[in-house]
């Protein structure tokens, strides 16, 4: 596959300008869990860096869409779904009796994922205001919970993590997608980038288990996990 870098415009969007209030705050530590330093959220004003024009070509997310094996009738939640980049895909793959729950903390997202959402004729997305702590998923009701380059930014992962496990299904999984950290040909700053082992290490505190992985994204881990106990 071709090499492709990033402009430095956008580089900006998707790094320096993820953080809003001031330089004194941009330096300021930042809180960590389990050895791991969290990066601040992105900020709904750099929400053109998620709908880039290169952005499959760069991530390849035909072949993301196509590895989550949604299935008509499926309830998907988007969980840091920015402007509905994600969301608006999925949305027919669960048709006709499906369902796409967007949950972001940031109302302004939320908007322009429904702006789009009308543009597209698209009625099966259905918008959440989350908080920091809780998706506000009700409990037993996903088949999938996929995190694209968000789970890193949760300033409350041990919450985050409870609550994403109980909103599953017996048969749910959840898909963890994330940035591959110590990758030269990853484009994108260490502090936004995991390992397989910490994503691991971090589900595992709540007894959530890797139940399938696919490492064909040009830049990205795709880590499927579920309850120890869940069902065949």
């Amino acid at each position: 596959m071709e090499r492709v870098r990033i402009p430095a415009s956008l580089l900006a969007i998707a790094t320096s300008a993820l953080v809003t209030g001031s330089a004194g705050a941009c330096r300021a530590e930042r809180p960590e869990f389990m050895g791991r330093t969290i990066a601040r959220t992105m900020s709904h004003h750099g929400a053109s860096w998620l709908t880039r024009d290169r952005r499959n070509a760069e991530e390849n997310t035909d072949l993301l869409l196509k590895e989550l094996r949604l299935e008509a009738g499926q309830v998907a939640c988007d969980l840091g779904a920015g402007n509905g980049y994600h969301s608006l895909r999925m949305a027919p793959r669960v048709e006709p009796d499906g369902e796409v729950v967007a949950v972001d903390i940031q109302p302004e997202m939320l908007a322009m994922l429904e702006e789009r959402a009308r543009k597209a004729n698209i009625g099966n997305v259905r918008t959440v205001l989350g908080s920091e702590s809780d998706p506000r998923l009700p409990p037993g009701t996903c088949d999938l919970i996929l995190l694209v380059d968000v789970y890193h930014e949760l300033s409350q992962p041990a919450a985050m993590l409870e609550h994403m496990k109980a909103a599953l299904k017996p048969k749910g999984r959840i898909a963890l997608v994330e940035f591959r950290s110590g990758d030269p040909d990853v484009p994108i700053k260490p502090l936004h980038t995991m390992t397989k082992a910490q994503m691991k290490k971090e589900f595992a505190s709540v007894d959530l288990t890797p139940v399938r992985e696919f490492d064909g994204l040009p830049w990205q881990h795709l880590v499927f996990f579920g309850p120890k106990d869940r069902e065949p």
